[in-house]
């Protein structure tokens, strides 16, 4: 059973789910910080400064203050301002995340026609000018190619 384990992780896909993993959680932190830092004050700037984690319901009728004083008090709470900032959290996240694919497969394009352009041309006769010879010998009779 160990040798199966050491074949298992020595396969070269495990290994790149184990760094795609790493860079992932890395990955995470900087995409919380772009929005969290940079772009949730714009957020907040343009929707006046609403927080939407009070907005809450409490199930058994009761009045509290704030949803931490419901939730410390033990009641059955609704809380759907926390679920409302998370589907916008979700949101501004899937917008960077898709501005950095976008970033990076541009990246990618470019690197590509770089490479594209300095690659050489193909080494020895065309296609076309094989064809030709061929033509021309055996226009010529010549059997030898």
């Amino acid at each position: 059973m160990l040798q199966e384990f050491k074949k298992f992780i020595a396969k070269g896909n495990v290994m790149d789910m184990a760094v795609g993993i790493i860079i992932g959680a890395a990955f995470t932190a900087i995409v919380q910080s772009v929005v969290k830092d940079l772009i949730n004050p714009f957020v907040g700037l343009f929707t006046g400064g609403i927080d939407f984690t009070n907005l809450f319901v409490v199930l058994d009728g009761s009045e509290y203050a704030s949803l931490v004083e419901a939730q410390e008090a033990g009641a059955a709470v609704f809380a759907y301002g926390s679920f409302i900032n998370a589907v916008i959290n979700f949101l501004i996240i899937a917008f960077v995340v898709f501005l950095l694919v976008k970033g990076v497969n541009r990246v990618k394009e470019n690197m590509a026609k770089e490479e594209e352009e300095v690659m050489p041309g193909p080494v020895g006769p065309t296609q076309e000018q094989l064809l030709i010879e061929i033509r021309d010998l055996m226009a010529r009779g010549t059997t030898q190619v």
